[in-house]
């Protein structure tokens, strides 16, 4: 009898401690992030939105320095739009490359806020919430605590699934009916990426300005020069073969003009082409988009389109409690690197990244520009209007 007392004591101190606790769990997670002094992430993120799913590819450069560099690229799945939430020592920018514009905020992000594919800000959830929970589940280490996202009360609490090398493979942000609205899934961790100091200039994401056809004609006769050039450098170097090669040059140079007349007015119908395209998606605004979700007491007044020197403009009112105005606009893409100060904040709507204020909204989805302000509007109010706006064409009714 004393032997199986003796045995089952063994078996127990065995067992416990092959089971992590939730603080060594935690410790050596927060240990691993913060001896980093840069690491890269690459994984996908949904957006979740009702029955709409918004994915997309994510890649993270950190850099450790007295003021933290952050170098965030959301790349939309759907359409590939490409956007970039930029922190270096000049500020907080959201760059759009495509349109060659900047928002410039005034704000401290990320740490104002969650931030679930940022694994400092993962660290500081943890931290925050001395009462979390933990439990280990199919080979993760699975901690739960609150979050903190203060322009939208809708998300409360988070799960963080941490692989047996104390990295998370997953993060879950649910609502208060503990549904999913945002996941993220890492990919890769490379906690010694030695990212450089260079990779968070904003300059190295402004866009090249395009070359037109002249531009692109002299290039190429740019090139037919220096091949003319280097078949006579040739030429002089075997004078045997001068007859020959002269034959063989004025071939070429037949073949090559030929091939120039071909490719120009190829490029002249495909520009063309593109310009039409254009001109369809950017000059009028085929669909009023109107928002699913408007404030209790509130209705829509007055619907006005106006011309404008680049397209349409359409301004929506808004009157009752929270009375507000909701600007539709074509796209205007600016030849010159455009960078607009906002005080507020990055903030992810449906599809795109916008810039989030006191009291407005600004965004782009679909080639259009879409603004919202009211004096009386909450942030969440706010922010609520504009997912609820996903290219449904839902009017509100009119009083």
């Amino acid at each position: 009898m004393k032997k199986i007392g003796i045995f089952l004591v063994i078996v127990l101190l065995i067992t416990g401690c092959g089971k992590k606790s939730k603080s060594s769990i935690i410790n050596d997670f927060k240990n691993k992030v913060n001896k980093s002094k840069s690491y890269e992430i690459v994984g996908t993120m949904d957006i979740i939105n009702d029955e709409d799913v918004f994915k997309y590819d994510v890649n993270v450069k950190y850099l450790h320095k007295d003021n933290d560099y952050y170098k965030v690229v959301l790349k939309n799945q759907t359409n590939n739009h490409e956007q970039v939430i930029l922190k270096n020592a000049e500020g907080v920018y959201v760059v759009t490359p495509s349109l060659n514009k900047s928002f410039k905020f005034q704000s401290n992000w990320p740490n104002n806020s969650s931030q679930s594919y940022l694994l400092s800000s993962i660290v500081n959830d943890i931290k925050n919430d001395s009462e979390s929970n933990y439990e280990e589940k199919d080979g993760y280490y699975i901690i739960k605590n609150k979050v903190k996202y203060p322009n939208n009360e809708e998300l409360v609490y988070e799960k963080i699934y941490l692989d047996k090398d104390m990295l998370p493979k997953k993060v879950e942000v649910y609502n208060d009916k503990d549904v999913v609205k945002i996941k993220v899934e890492f990919n890769k961790i490379d906690l010694k990426a030695g990212v450089d100091e260079d990779e968070f200039e904003l300059s190295k994401l402004v866009k090249e300005p395009e070359c037109d056809l002249e531009c692109q004609n002299a290039k190429k006769n740019s090139k037919k020069e220096d091949s003319k050039n280097n078949n006579t450098a040739e030429n002089n170097e075997d004078s045997n073969d001068n007859v020959e090669n002269d034959i063989e040059n004025k071939k070429n140079e037949e073949i090559n003009e030929q091939n120039q007349e071909e490719e120009t007015e190829d490029s002249e119908s495909q520009n063309t082409d593109i310009n039409k395209t254009e001109e369809k998606s950017t000059t009028s605004i085929q669909d009023i988009i109107y928002p699913l979700y408007v404030p209790e007491n509130t209705s829509l007044k007055s619907k006005d389109v106006i011309s404008t020197e680049n397209g349409e403009r359409v301004i929506l009112t808004f009157s009752g409690e929270n009375s507000f105005v909701l600007v539709e606009e074509t796209l205007n893409i600016s030849d010159e690197f455009e960078i607009i100060p906002v005080y507020g904040d990055p903030e992810i709507v449906n599809d795109s990244i916008g810039a989030l204020s006191a009291n407005s909204l600004s965004w782009t989805s679909n080639n259009i520009n879409y603004y919202i302000t009211g004096a009386n509007l909450a942030r969440n109010d706010l922010l609520s209007i504009a997912t609820s706006m996903n290219n449904t064409g839902v009017v509100n009714a009119e009083k």
